[in-house]
């Protein structure tokens, strides 16, 4: 059987995005999302949430990128002399190599954003990382005992199959190429990643879609995804949302993208394919 989650990154960074996730919940494939504990617009995420109980919500831990939620004496060098949070995943691995971060540092502000998602009232079905920053071990780790702490079963797995990419995808373009590259390279990372999961007795699907593909899933792309879709259960990531001038001052490169995406994940002829083939849509709340 084919199971799919279709999980919409970035809940909680703009409202507009907010509502651009809602309505592919509501029209579209969406059955899941992970919400940022620091994003701007995290409260009305909330509210969005707790009239949507269906869509099921994840915490979109972040480590990269916004400011930080625990007391800066308990991240230590995490963040920055400007008290925000690394600006990229390579200056937050650079720091991580050289050890100028400690793990129970990380602990800390997954603690602290797990911790807020909580305090609403929500149960997160999941976790995951902004910009797949569970790659690295330390963070695993780290979100593996404080998911524990919380009671948090389920966890994103953030390996690309390279091969069923290219099979799915075949968009071309720097980027893309890129991304194809980081995917097939991060399968190094697999092992510990598998080995942290089965310790922690946390359970994560057999496979992972979308991050080559971001920011060009548009209509044939994600045809193409749910055509070779792979039996067994499948995670595809997305970025939906409205293009408005609160998401450009956020100064993300994803913006004009968003919206290709919530018309693919709204697109009647993704229902229909979907429908087809039998392919079972699902949250994380259902991964058993």
């Amino acid at each position: 059987m084919k199971r799919l989650i279709v999980n919409a990154d970035d809940f909680g960074v703009t409202r507009g995005v907010n509502r651009g996730i809602i309505r592919c919940f509501r029209e579209g494939i969406v059955r899941s999302t992970t919400i940022m504990a620091n994003g701007d617009a995290f409260d009305d995420a909330v509210e969005l949430a707790r009239a949507n109980p269906e869509l099921g919500i994840g915490v979109h831990v972040v480590l990269i990128g916004g400011h930080p939620l625990a007391p800066l004496k308990e991240i230590g060098r995490l963040a920055g002399d400007n008290g925000a949070l690394p600006r990229t995943v390579g200056s937050l691995i650079l720091k991580m190599s050289a050890r100028l971060i400690r793990p129970n540092e990380i602990e800390a502000e997954v603690r602290a954003q797990i911790g807020r998602v909580r305090a609403t009232g929500i149960t997160p079905t999941h976790v995951d990382t902004h910009k797949h920053t569970h790659l690295h071990p330390m963070v695993m780790k780290a979100i593996a005992r404080v998911a524990f702490e919380h009671g948090i079963k389920r966890v994103r797995m953030p390996f690309e199959d390279f091969f069923g990419t290219l099979r799915s995808f075949r968009a071309s373009g720097h980027n893309m190429l890129q991304r194809k590259a980081f995917a097939m390279g991060s399968r190094m990372a697999y092992p510990s990643f598998l080995r942290i999961v089965e310790k922690n007795q946390m359970r994560s699907p057999e496979h992972f879609f979308g991050f080559a593909a971001t920011g060009q899933l548009a209509r044939v792309g994600l045809l193409r995804i749910i055509q070779n879709l792979p039996d067994g259960t499948s995670e595809l990531v997305c970025h939906p949302g409205i293009n408005d001038a609160e998401l450009e001052r956020t100064g993300t490169r994803l913006r004009a993208e968003r919206e290709v995406e919530l018309a693919a994940l709204t697109d009647a002829g993704v229902k229909k394919e979907i429908l087809e083939r039998g392919v079972h849509l699902m949250s994380f709340r259902e991964l058993n």
